[in-house]
């Protein structure tokens, strides 16, 4: 796993998973590792010829290893928590009963 450290000091643990024909998605996983509502993600979108084959997947080896350092900076900046209750606004994601 690659790891990013972010404008706050905390260094992350990045991991690409979920591979599409043309996207993947990176997770920010936070070091403290016991709780999972602190780790974020974002959707990588990949241009290039693999994306236009609709069976076909990314290789997530091959999406962690291009990311430079300012691409995974600017997913970071813009990734979402994981855990849909820890949004900033307290606004209810999803209705229960």
């Amino acid at each position: 796993m690659r790891e990013f450290k972010s404008p706050d000091g905390v260094v992350w643990r990045v991991e690409v998973t979920l591979p599409g024909a043309s996207n993947a998605m990176v997770v920010f996983h936070h070091p403290d590792g016991g709780n999972t509502r602190k780790d974020r993600y974002n959707w990588y979108n990949v241009n290039g010829p693999e994306a236009r084959n609709v069976t076909g997947r990314v290789d997530p080896k091959a999406v962690e290893r291009a990311l430079t350092d300012e691409q995974l900076a600017r997913l970071f900046r813009r990734s979402m928590l994981i855990s849909a209750a820890d949004n900033p606004l307290n606004i209810p994601v999803t209705q229960f009963g």
